[in-house]
């Protein structure tokens, strides 16, 4: 069940309201979906009063500048591995990562089974995270590690270790900083606006009175990828489009970005 986000996070009160014996488990994530920074503290300790576990997906760059969800009590923390120095590549290979308390260690899972319906329309199930160890030790496996995840990780590793705490604090002040920039700058531009005041960190969404569609194909014919439009998912956000700004853009980039929105 989903908890709205109508100011762009989620509100403690309206989360506890939803709270009762029933549920067993609150997944926030952290930045949200809306690139906003939520207050995990009251909504970890409300799912705690409920007797349900929290769990918090969370892009790992952001603990650069917030503090991370296991020192607020989170149980399970997963998320992306991929801004861990790893380029874009068409979607893999790349790396999750997964972590927990320990008295919550031995149930991580050690294989993952999917289900989709084949090109006749009958269901299926196949294992989309398997290993050697799956096979041999069944329901007691608890690695699942494949040679592209390790190559993954193993760059990732080799990413933070060069990074350091301080390198990582720098990275995520640049995101953040880039990103307010590029938000102050498109604010200005007549028709559009930044839909919601809650604080972000790298991500943002745009209102735009022009037709987001039209707009981001503008942008497109000048070789930039304004953003993602939100109406896909949600239709009362039809008129708004979410824009990514991370350590990699410079300012001529997201000046650029600006004069194409200006332009559209």
């Amino acid at each position: 069940q989903a908890v709205p986000a109508g100011a762009g996070v989620t509100k403690a009160g309206e989360l506890r309201a939803r709270l009762d014996e029933r549920v067993s488990a609150v997944v926030v994530q952290q930045p949200n979906f809306f690139g906003c920074v939520e207050d995990l503290e009251p909504m970890i300790a409300a799912a705690h009063e409920a007797g349900a576990l929290a769990i918090v997906s969370f892009d790992p760059i952001s603990s650069g500048l917030i503090k991370r969800p296991g020192d607020l009590g989170a149980d399970i923390v997963v998320g992306e591995g991929q801004p861990l120095g790893i380029p874009l590549q068409y979607g893999a290979p790349y790396l999750g990562f997964f972590a927990a308390r320990e008295a919550h260690l031995r149930k991580m899972p050690g294989r993952v089974v999917g289900t989709a319906r084949d090109g006749n329309g009958t269901r299926g199930f196949c294992l989309v995270l398997q290993t050697r160890e799956q096979h041999i030790r069944r329901e007691k496996a608890t690695s699942n590690v494949c040679t592209n995840q390790g190559l993954m990780a193993m760059r990732a590793t080799v990413y933070m270790a060069a990074m350091g705490r301080h390198g990582l604090r720098r990275v995520a002040g640049l995101c953040h900083e880039k990103a307010r920039y590029a938000a102050e700058r498109i604010a200005t531009i007549d028709g559009f606006k930044i839909r919601f005041d809650a604080p972000f960190f790298k991500e943002f969404v745009v209102q735009s009175k022009r037709g987001v569609d039209a707009v981001l194909k503008h942008c497109r014919t000048r070789g930039i990828l304004a953003g993602v439009p939100l109406g896909r998912w949600l239709p009362e956000l039809s008129d708004c489009f979410a824009v990514a700004v991370t350590e990699k853009r410079t300012r001529a980039q997201i000046d650029g970005l600006v004069a194409a929105l200006a332009e559209s």
